[in-house]
């Protein structure tokens, strides 16, 4: 057994500073001792793979990041796991518990999952071992784990069993985002019909004019936002995502919170907010005022044949409004669009007051130009270029 101290500090001294997760017990320990140091950052994830998605944001920043969960949770993080940090060649660390080690008794929801947890992890390619339990073995995990992390670009798991880490208390709560008024969310709709709606590419035009290389990065949802991203201008800081679906806002509030000195634009769909939006209550409580939410909804899953979401029925403002973003609109206006655009670029506080992330949902027109053209840029190629752009070291292309 070992103390949380050892390992954080351990870690610390390697340049992981970023922690993102959400707790089991076997984790206590380290999530106590690390919320209880300012000058470490953890984020209380909705889920786990929002947290992996998170500390991906973190390392195109060029930050050593730390996703933690119990195995139960490595369902939630599959996606991110094989479609973000494999995809784009993003390294992090990851501390899996071991519920339901054979031979060890647990609850029976870890009856299935504790013995195929080490399959798991080596069916999506993550390299593990068995988290230190001796303080003379931590330093030789971690430097295997960022050998691993430079050579590839890409995750290493340590998995822990129970009784690994010694109890560390937590007092006063731990340090959480303060509480602040929430803003009202506004509805500004022209009543426009829907073939006079907006189109993606009239919207996109829009955030390329109003987000400058040098000082903002903007980050694309999977699909044809990307794409269309991508055939309008491929400039330099720009990502596209090609997977991950639902991962672009913790993606992005990861990177902005490692990089405050820069804008962040994240750019959304409605099919793609719907399925992870536990991410609006995170970004809400943390995001930081360099970071914009912009959501194009066209009430489609238009690149996979224009099959209906459920958006019309949601008022996703208000729902940003009531977890606590700075400012929520949504508009089938332009205008609006190019408003909340300039106030993000300014870092300028709410209408309550307050500094924090700034969300627009803009309805827009279905549909997409004929011979969209697939970005020819690879992912490992998009990452690496931006990491240069913004002057972040590049371990593995």
């Amino acid at each position: 057994m070992i103390e949380a101290a050892q390992f954080v500090e351990a870690a610390r001294s390697r340049g992981f500073e970023w922690y993102a997760g959400v707790p089991c017990s076997y984790l206590t320990p380290f999530i106590n001792y690390v919320l209880q140091d300012e000058s470490l950052h953890y984020v209380s994830a909705a889920n786990e793979g929002d947290a992996v998605a998170l500390i991906a944001g973190a390392a195109l920043a060029g930050k050593r990041g730390i996703a933690m969960m119990q195995n139960s949770g490595l369902g939630n993080a599959v996606s991110p796991l094989t479609s973000l940090t494999w995809t784009f060649r993003l390294p992090q660390l990851l501390i899996v518990t071991w519920r339901g080690q054979p031979g060890v008794a647990d609850e029976p929801q870890h009856a299935l999952m504790g013995p195929v947890t080490p399959q798991m992890l080596e069916t999506m390619e993550i390299p593990w071992e068995l988290f230190p339990t001796e303080a003379e073995a931590i330093g030789p995990a971690l430097e295997r784990a960022i050998r691993h992390m430079d050579e590839t670009g890409r995750p290493y798991a340590l998995v822990m069993q129970k009784g690994s880490v010694a109890p560390y208390e937590l007092k006063g709560g731990g340090t959480m985002p303060e509480k602040h008024a929430l803003p009202v969310a506004e509805a500004r709709w022209t009543g426009r019909s829907p073939d006079q709606m907006p189109t993606r590419q009239q919207a996109l035009e829009r955030v390329i004019a109003a987000t400058p290389s040098e000082s903002t990065v903007v980050v694309a949802s999977t699909g044809f936002c990307g794409r269309e991203l991508y055939a309008l201008d491929d400039r330099s800081n720009q990502l596209y995502m090609v997977g991950s679906m639902g991962c672009v806002t913790p993606f992005a509030l990861g990177f902005a919170l490692a990089r405050p000195d820069l804008n962040v634009v994240a750019l959304d769909g409605d099919g793609a907010a719907l399925m992870r939006m536990g991410a609006f209550a995170t970004l809400g409580a943390y995001g930081p005022s360099n970071l914009a939410h912009v959501l194009l909804d066209n009430g489609a899953h238009d690149s996979t044949g224009g099959q209906a979401t459920v958006s019309a029925q949601v008022s996703f403002a208000n729902v940003a409004a009531a977890c606590g973003y700075a400012d929520a609109v949504e508009s089938d206006d332009l205008s609006v669009l190019d408003a909340v655009l300039a106030a993000a670029q300014e870092r300028a506080v709410g209408p309550s007051g307050v500094a924090g992330t700034r969300f627009v949902r803009l309805t827009i027109g279905r549909g997409t130009p004929d011979g969209l053209p697939r970005p020819t840029i690879t992912p490992p190629e998009v990452k690496a270029r931006l990491m240069r752009h913004i002057g972040a070291h590049v371990c593995a292309d």
